[in-house]
């Protein structure tokens, strides 16, 4: 092996780090756009629903590619487990480990593959990734459902099982992925898929060692950590030293429909943040439950969402970070418990801090966005095509307003990061379904304030197929809306309408395996984000254009803003001021609870 060694008694030069790690995150972001290339589920190519990451020989992350921040932070987790179950030595070139349970994990639907890296001989490192299978077995179509009371019932489960032994395939473990998907064409081309970006990102990571030495590369990486670790330290610094709490509310699952409480501690001290969720209640009866990974994984995306947002990623980041989650709650759920939509659970390990810190950085946080994934299955026959077909997608809502800044609409959740809408003409092409329409859902009636909390979402799924279908949602966020910060309103919540073609409306927000006949409409609706600020405060001028825009009624206008607006929409200043003069003593009617 030909190399180009830089090290020095006393490292590597900076310039050196610099182009290998930036080599190292090129190699992530290869693996990347190598998967949704050459997926077979749209939930994989369009939505962009997986992630993407290399780790050093110790688990640690090297470098990651902007996927699924929820699942991001569990890759670590899933190297780990892999090597705590084989040992260092317990891996050859070609091996690939399949995991998809309490190791690692999310749901089980999102399945994590981590791959060796060898240089002459020597084990140097990880691949992993992580990609939502659309069906891995369970008592319903698409695996993952909101009545599940037990992991069981929710697929199949890889417990850290060798699917690639020293690159020949293991057909006994192949053999029990086939057997156990109701869509095993699509399945086998996503699991290929995986499998074959991993390798593509292997190679790249061989040729950075090749070029410049293990030695110099090794050094780079800890470099790289280090480097990592002192500049979110002086991040910390820059924010208030105390002790900062808040509580909320999952919504009730479907099984026991009990409200579940969760809360959390955060402490700032000089350079280091810790977060303690004692006081969370125990395990739900029903699948809002996330694993530990997942929590810790959204806790992450919120850590660095408050030091240095803008930055790659490394393992060095986290070591100012400190998480302690109880076990057997719902934020550290252990088996059998139910995971199936453990997104409500994980993204509300990474709100509580938000909520409890938001009023005290209000240059880093928003008010509370609509939190929820509010993932959605549609399937059934199609009768056109003699085929099952499912459609696996989340739905974006409303932001949190900041001060200075209204919130901003129709953005996915923030442990979904950079996932897609599949796009309505790709989803009428493939799918027995008509969209009557995918819009923002205005006029707004909540998420008000001096800064008006980002817009939610409505999108109807019209059943264009005589033989019907199904629909299978999970929309937290629906009984305990978005907060609002400083007087600013709480959103509205998320929520489900079926609308039958006899102009009944069913309200929900949680269903599983619901019967749509043809020509019925599932209408999807996403939160405002919550607001920041007395709505009272608001530039009267920017309320009449939040008329012109449509985002407000006239009546809003007058009832909450206190702004009175002529024929044409436009501010009548003697009357607003009037308004405003005969209410500044009084709570605002509408306005959400403050934080």
């Amino acid at each position: 092996m030909s190399t180009q060694s830089t090290a020095t008694d006393s490292g590597v030069d900076p310039f050196t780090r610099e182009v290998v790690t930036n080599a190292l995150q090129s190699a992530a972001e290869e693996m990347f756009l190598n998967l949704g290339r050459t997926a077979k589920s749209s939930v994989i190519y369009e939505t962009l629903d997986y992630a993407c990451g290399i780790t050093d020989a110790d688990a640690n992350v090297v470098a990651q590619a902007n996927g699924v921040p929820g699942f991001l932070g569990t890759l670590k987790f899933c190297v780990a487990d892999a090597v705590e179950k084989f040992g260092r030595d317990g891996f050859e070139p070609g091996d690939v480990v399949l995991l998809n349970d309490y190791h690692g994990g999310t749901h089980l639907n999102d399945v994590a593959m981590v791959a060796p890296i060898f240089v002459d001989d020597e084990l140097v490192g990880f691949t992993a990734s992580k990609a939502h299978w659309t069906d891995v077995g369970g008592k319903d179509p698409g695996s993952w459902t909101t009545d599940a009371t037990s992991v069981f019932q929710e697929g199949v489960q890889y417990p850290m099982v060798k699917l690639y032994e020293g690159g020949e395939r293991n057909d006994a473990v192949y053999d029990i992925v086939v057997a156990n998907t109701r869509m095993p064409e699509v399945t086998l081309g996503d699991m290929e898929a995986q499998q074959s970006s991993m390798g593509v990102g292997a190679e790249r990571v061989v040729e950075v060692y090749e070029r410049y030495g293990v030695e110099t590369v090794q050094q780079a990486v800890e470099a790289a950590f280090d480097a990592g670790e002192r500049l979110v330290r002086e991040e910390i610094r820059k924010l208030p030293n105390g002790t900062y709490t808040a509580e909320d509310k999952l919504d009730g699952d479907s099984v026991s429909g009990d409200p579940v409480h969760v809360e959390v501690e955060v402490t700032i001290e000089d350079e280091t943040i810790a977060l303690d969720y004692t006081g969370t209640d125990p395990e739900a009866d029903g699948p809002i439950n996330a694993p530990y990974a997942a929590s810790v994984s959204d806790v992450r995306s919120f850590f660095q969402a408050i030091t240095l947002p803008d930055a790659d990623t490394n393992e060095g980041f986290f070591r100012p970070l400190d998480v302690t989650i109880p076990e057997g709650t719902v934020l550290n759920a252990t088996k059998p418990a139910p995971i199936g939509t453990d997104w409500e659970g994980s993204a509300m390990a990474a709100d509580l801090p938000w909520k409890a810190l938001a009023a005290h950085l209000p240059d880093r946080l928003s008010a509370g966005h609509f939190l929820s994934v509010c993932a959605t299955i549609v399937g059934g026959h199609d009768d056109r095509r003699g085929e099952e077909f499912l459609v696996v997608e989340p739905q974006p809502g409303g932001w949190g307003a900041s001060p200075g800044k209204d919130g901003a609409d129709v953005l996915v959740c923030s442990g979904d990061g950079d996932t897609l809408e599949m796009p309505v003409e790709v989803m009428e092409t493939r799918f027995p379904l008509l969209f009557d329409q995918a819009a923002l859902d205005t006029p707004q009636t909540a998420g008000h304030g001096e800064f008006r909390g980002g817009t939610g979402f409505v999108q109807d799924y019209r059943v264009y197929n005589e033989s019907g279908g199904f629909i299978t949602a999970g929309f937290g966020r629906s009984e305990f809306p978005p907060w609002g910060v400083e007087g600013g309103q709480d959103g509205d919540g998320n929520h489900i309408e079926i609308v039958r073609t006899d102009g009944k409306v069913e309200r929900h927000s949680n269903l599983t395996n619901h019967e749509l006949a043809d020509g019925d409409v599932a209408r999807l609706v996403t939160s405002s984000g919550g607001g920041w600020g007395n709505p009272r405060e608001r530039d009267p001028e920017r309320v009449s254009e939040d008329f012109h825009d449509d985002y407000i009624t006239r009546e809003t206008a007058r009832e909450v803003y206190g702004v009175a607006l002529d024929e044409d929409g436009n501010v009548d200043e003697a009357e607003t001021a009037a308004l405003r003069e005969e209410s500044a003593d009084e709570p605002t009617a509408a306005a959400g609870g403050e934080n």
